[in-house]
This record gives C-alpha cells, sequence and structure tokens, in this order.
C-alpha cells in the first residue's frame, strides 16, 4: 500500500463568513479511501476551515508519507508554500509587522506538514472536479453536524 502517494483533496466551508463552518477532506491511496469531516458551531471564519482541512488529513495519516494536497483554496496554498517562510522568519508577523492571522492552525499546518512529504496543489473550486466536489459536501456535512450537535439534536 505505501508505493501509491496520498491524493488528499480538502475544503472549507463557513456560512455566512464569519459563521458556523466545516471542512472536509478525502483521503485517497490506491484503491482505499477516507473520507474526514468536522466544524465549529461557534462563529469561525472560511480561511480557519479551509487550513483545518488539511491539518487533520495529514495529522490522520499514521506513518510518513508522499502527500498530493489539492485545495481550491489560494490563501493555503500561497500561506504554506511561500508566506510561511517569511512568517517564521518574522516571529509569525506579516511583512507589515502585524500578526499572522490564524497562527495557531498555520503553526499546526506547518508541523503537520513536516511528518510527510508534501506537494501542494491549486485547483479551481466548483469546477465539476470529482475531489473536489466531494471534500465540498464533507465541509458542507461537518458544518451541518458541528450545528446539529451545539442545538443538542
Amino acid at each position: 500500500m505505501g508505493t501509491h502517494p496520498v491524493v488528499i483533496h480538502t475544503d472549507g466551508a463557513c456560512i455566512p463568513n464569519p459563521g458556523p463552518g466545516g471542512w472536509g477532506a478525502l483521503l485517497q491511496q490506491g484503491s482505499h479511501e477516507l473520507e474526514l469531516c468536522g466544524g465549529e458551531a461557534a462563529e469561525t471564519t472560511n480561511n480557519r476551515m479551509e487550513l483545518m482541512a488539511p491539518i487533520r488529513a495529514l495529522e490522520a495519516l499514521k506513518r510518513r508519507s508522499v502527500v498530493q494536497i489539492h485545495t481550491d483554496s489560494t490563501y493555503v496554498r500561497n500561506g504554506i508554500t511561500k508566506w510561511v517562510v517569511g512568517w517564521t522568519g518574522n516571529g509569525w508577523r506579516t511583512s507589515a509587522k502585524q500578526p499572522v492571522k490564524n497562527v495557531d492552525l498555520w503553526q499546526r499546518l506547518v508541523a503537520a506538514c513536516a511528518e510527510h512529504d508534501v506537494e501542494w496543489h491549486w485547483i479551481k473550486g466548483h469546477a465539476g472536479h470529482e475531489g473536489n466536489e466531494r471534500a465540498d459536501r464533507l465541509a458542507a456535512k461537518g458544518l451541518t453536524e458541528a450545528v446539529a450537535a451545539a442545538r443538542g439534536a
């Protein structure tokens, strides 16, 4: 099983933004699949949910893997592939010397990526890409379940 890369599609959703949110991740390796989702009933943001999806997907992997992550979030893809280098060098401050937003999740994502060999890919959202559509449905499910649980349903 370990010869195939792990292909992960991630998505986040927030309705409204900010508001309750959900995240979803579809993990595929060879013929194996795992669906993950979760959410926050309290106020969160779309960017936090977009970050949580790859974090939870990477944290679910039990051994070091070659991973291909597909996200429709330019924020996540640019952050992890470009901006994070500057942020860590600046003590988690932006070039404008402001604290990085969502620093807790960025640090968690950096740590999760360090455990694997990760390639990041941006794909256009809502463009009929099956993996992205499934991740989108999982994020919606995570949001719905979080809100229902908070209501005691």
